[in-house]
């Protein structure tokens, strides 16, 4: 296995739950960064830019080591693509809903089913 320039307790675990399990941290401070400042809209759009960029910052510091190992462990840059949008798609419903009180419609559900295809069209093998 090879993630041996990772520390050694990135061994207890698969690699593919270490790959899930950062992108989802990771996406839940990406959706903040992009998102959260609408709750905002009476500060300044600078001071909104500036938080954003130091949330994406810890963003990063979870989503480059998900992607290194996942990649390093044969997980193909398109698979680990996918996995992010899928990951992207329910961290942003579950977001929507409990921060911005938005509601979630049938329609929404059809587009995350479209989605859920499309997986299965990328991991398939043929």
């Amino acid at each position: 296995m090879p993630i041996a320039e990772f520390p050694a307790f990135f061994r207890l675990l698969p690699p593919i739950v270490w790959t899930v399990g950062l992108l989802v941290v990771s996406n839940v401070f990406m959706t903040f960064a992009w998102y959260g400042h609408l709750k905002y809209t009476d500060k300044p759009l600078v001071l909104a830019i500036v938080v954003s960029w130091a949330i994406a910052f810890v963003e990063y510091c979870f989503q480059v080591p998900a992607n290194r190992i996942g990649y390093v462990n044969d997980i193909p840059a398109v698979q680990l693509k996918t996995i992010q949008e899928v990951v992207t798609l329910l961290v942003f419903a579950g977001f929507s809903f409990a921060y911005l009180k938005e509601p979630l419609r049938w329609n929404h559900g059809v587009g995350f089913a479209l989605i859920v295809a499309a997986v299965f069209f990328v991991f398939k093998k043929w």
